[in-house]
């Protein structure tokens, strides 16, 4: 592949990742400002005691907290101008799936009441934890490894 060619392609991928960014970072913000403004009247209509709310509400947070936090990572990955793609692009997937299970399991177990979906979340976990560390070898490689 051509110098010219690996350019446009690296650019190409940088604009997708800063586009997924700008979508998962826009709906983190639409269902932050929910639990914010909606999960009160939530639990109140299901008749939730306010320890119980707080604990929901509590971990509803730290969904919306996970879910920024890995959009600003995509959004600086994107950036990047640097290294071989095939660790941007694992780093990218692991983020995705880690956002989906990590911060859709606490989303899900929050509005549902589902206790048994909170099984799922370390597995996300794992894969943030790994979306990072994919940082490290597209740092120590360069883009023609």
């Amino acid at each position: 592949m051509s110098s010219d060619s690996k350019s446009k392609s690296l650019e190409r991928l940088s604009r997708q990742i800063v586009i997924i960014a700008a979508i998962t970072g826009a709906l983190g913000i639409a269902i932050g400002a929910f639990g914010a403004h909606g999960l009160e009247s939530l639990f109140s209509s299901r008749g939730y005691d306010a320890a119980f709310a707080a604990k929901r509400s509590d971990q509803f947070d730290v969904g919306v907290r996970y879910h920024l936090l890995q959009s600003a990572m995509l959004l600086a990955l994107g950036a990047l101008t640097f290294g071989a793609q095939r660790w941007r692009i694992w780093s990218l997937c692991l983020s995705l799936v880690g956002q989906t299970l990590f911060c859709g399991s606490l989303y899900l177990l929050v509005l549902t009441n589902t206790p048994k979906l909170g099984a799922i979340t370390p597995l996300g976990g794992i894969c943030l934890i790994f979306s990072w560390l994919m940082l490290i070898p597209l740092c120590c490689k360069s883009g023609d490894e």
